[in-house]
């Protein structure tokens, strides 16, 4: 019978950074059901904002490559899949370590995710407007949206993460 070993951080950061990837997926359908924003306010994303206020051009931000007639914008989805990563991988490991951050099946740290970004962060940057000028419609999609993409995220590292006859889901490759 093999004895269960401690998780290390990096097996957590990769394991989180896999989920990251998936609930990423899921946050672009969500907000293809729920679009957070206007057309109007979506020509420029607050990703391509962002990217603009630091020297690229527009032509740069809204590069695409197209798919089936549709022109996807690979710069955009580059910047939502690693910040859905990075803060799947943080979410791994703060969760290891502090229990707390679970609470609600991760959709409270989704939440806080939300507030810290959309509420404070970007308005304070200038890519989106004060959160006192944004539509209610956005908070909703963004809101409910961010508590979805991390209970993704935590259905998606305890299934990695959880012993199946007697094994790591996740191998000794990745410590």
């Amino acid at each position: 019978m093999r004895t269960q070993t401690k998780t290390s951080v990096m097996k957590l950061a990769a394991v989180g950074a896999v989920a990251g990837l998936v609930s990423g997926l899921v946050k672009l359908g969500w907000e293809n059901i729920l679009p957070p924003r206007t057309p109007e306010r979506d020509a420029t994303n607050p990703p391509q904002t962002f990217l603009q206020q630091h020297g690229l051009t527009a032509a740069q931000t809204h590069a695409t490559y197209t798919y089936s007639d549709h022109q996807i914008p690979w710069v955009s989805l580059l910047i939502h899949f690693g910040f859905s990563s990075s803060l799947g991988a943080l979410y791994a490991v703060a969760g290891h370590y502090v229990p707390l951050f679970k609470l609600g099946y991760g959709s409270m740290w989704g939440l806080g995710v939300w507030a810290g970004a959309h509420l404070w962060a970007m308005p304070a940057l200038k890519i989106v407007p004060a959160a006192k000028d944004q539509p209610v419609e956005e908070h909703l999609s963004e809101a409910v949206g961010h508590m979805v993409w991390n209970t993704v995220n935590q259905i998606v590292i305890s299934d990695m993460l959880r012993e199946k006859s007697g094994n790591q889901v996740m191998n000794s490759a990745l410590i």
